[in-house]
């Protein structure tokens, strides 16, 4: 449904001072309405009025507004004290504490005061938007208006529809959002939206591999940022979140997914928390902030002699890159176009493969191949710097080194990680795809939403749902599925929406 924006003659009530709250009063502001902004600790709104202006200052003498516009916005910020003088105001953003009886209560005392056209948008993250609005006589005019922090700068707005919100109002703040300059998606009130939902799987699989001993959280970051092409590794981030919030949301998620296995905890993120270590706030978390700590290091292999023959197989990708790296190092090559098995370079007695989700010794016992080396997903095999492979049990050191080698001479930094199903990258794309999928699957969101809201919301180097088109939908599926054989576990299922692309030779977004 296609609506217009609030005007910007019309009056935006943020309650809520906090970092987010603060944010979306100045993105308001800058849009050209008038803010009411209120909190009901002392002092919270004005100190939160100066910090905006003193905001608005630096971004004109950076050049980034005109010392007008700042004049203006700043102008147009002004100090509540009580709800009644919210009356008029023609949009109210609630941005209070992550608690459902606060913010009922805060929703129920407005519903008194407003005009019967105002609308209601709280800025929930993870509480149920119908639960919310289970509380109003007319829950129709609430919606979710779910900004990223820090607002100002982050472009997705989650527009969140309850069972009773009415589509008139979702599209209304879908519009206005537009108009403010953020990239609105719109999605279905379920546990944890899209990006929060979506998301689970980046921490979730990191902290799989960590448990499984695949290696130390310095070099799985670094696998995830530098093959991967993720802004931030997924340890680093949750220190950077902070562990009581990341894993609260997850237990969240899980909760309210009836315990579902896809979103279970990790005892080791609760053991975290247990001993106070929050993250970069507390001074440690997976790493240590303290003054003076020692810094730790990906593990890199030392560097090897390519001394081996080198073919290279097939036409894929990864081997047209490989080419390319090799093709300034005088190293002899030999093309075959054809792979029988999959390789996609044999280097000495080495066969190198791309991983599908089983680990190298069972794909080594499978197929007869004792020296099985197993190369981890890149997002760009032509510029990555680094990446993970894993070598089956029966693999011989030299033919180990061999593979090793030829890597580093393409300019390659090379992590080993232990022999696990599907290495670091590969098996987190697959998990979010799959994640992304049941999103659009079960009608919260659309293909091309999802897509957005994690490269807005979380950027990601690419959105889930391209990632798998991108990999082969069929390559999805199929780690997945070695994945469930793997580990015995409902948490890798397969998405139906993954299953009839797959059946029907389509893509994701069909």
């Amino acid at each position: 449904m296609s609506a217009t924006p609030l005007p910007s003659s019309s009056t935006v009530a943020v309650i809520g001072a906090g970092a987010m709250g603060s944010g979306i009063a100045q993105i308001a502001a800058l849009a050209g309405h008038e803010v009411l902004l209120l909190d009901t600790r002392d002092g919270a709104a004005a100190s939160a009025i100066n910090a905006i202006q003193s905001q608005l200052t630096k971004l004109a003498d950076k050049g980034r507004l005109t010392p007008e516009a700042a004049q203006s916005a700043s102008a147009r910020l002004c100090l509540a004290t009580s709800l009644p003088e919210l009356t008029h105001a023609a949009l109210l953003i609630e941005a209070i504490v992550e608690d459902l009886a606060a913010k009922q209560s805060l929703f129920v005392a407005l519903e008194t005061l407003v005009s019967d056209t105002a609308i209601l948008a709280t800025n929930t993250s993870s509480i149920s938007v119908t639960a919310i609005g289970a509380a109003l006589k007319r829950p129709e005019r609430l919606a979710g208006l779910h900004f990223f922090n820090p607002a100002p700068l982050m472009p997705l707005v989650e527009i969140v529809s309850g069972i009773g919100t009415d589509t008139a109002i979702a599209a209304t703040l879908f519009a206005t959002a537009k108009a403010w300059g953020k990239t609105p998606v719109h999605a279905r009130s379920t546990p944890g939206f899209i990006v929060n939902r979506v998301a689970r799987p980046y921490y979730a699989e990191a902290l799989r591999l960590l448990q499984e001993g695949a290696a130390d959280v310095a070099t799985l970051d670094a696998v995830m940022r530098e093959a991967g092409g993720f802004r931030m590794g997924p340890f680093e981030l949750m220190d950077l979140i902070g562990h009581d919030v990341n894993f609260a949301v997850t237990r969240s998620v899980w909760t309210a997914f009836f315990h579902d296995t896809r979103f279970t905890p990790s005892l080791i993120q609760q053991e975290l928390l247990e001993g106070g270590f929050l993250g970069r706030k507390s001074g440690r978390g997976f790493y240590d902030y303290r003054e003076g700590a020692d810094k730790v290091v990906a593990a890199t292999e030392a560097p090897r002699v390519l001394n081996a023959a080198v073919t290279l197989h097939g036409n894929s990708e990864v081997t047209a890159a490989l080419a390319t790296r090799l093709s300034n190092t005088n190293t002899p090559l030999v093309s075959d176009a054809h792979s029988s098995d999959g390789r996609i370079a044999t280097v000495g007695d080495a066969a190198i493969f791309i991983t599908d989700g089983r680990s190298a010794t069972q794909r080594a016992a499978e197929s007869g191949v004792r020296n099985t080396v197993l190369l981890d997903l890149a997002f760009d095999y032509g510029s990555a710097s680094r990446i993970a492979i894993s070598c089956a049990q029966q693999c011989a050191p030299s033919a180990r080194d061999s593979a090793i080698a030829l890597l580093q001479t393409a300019g390659l930094q090379v992590s080993l990680m232990k022999d696990v199903p599907g290495l670091a990258v590969m098996r987190t794309v697959a998990m979010l795809a799959n994640e992304a999928a049941d999103a659009v699957n079960q009608g919260v969101c659309s293909a091309a939403d999802v897509d957005s809201a994690m490269r807005l919301g979380v950027n990601y180097p690419r959105g889930p749902l391209a990632w798998a088109a991108q990999i082969g939908t069929e390559t999805v599926r199929d780690v997945l599925q070695n994945l469930v054989h793997s580990y015995g576990e409902d948490r890798y299922r397969i998405s139906p929406r993954i299953q009839q692309a797959c059946y029907a030779g389509g893509g994701l977004h069909d």
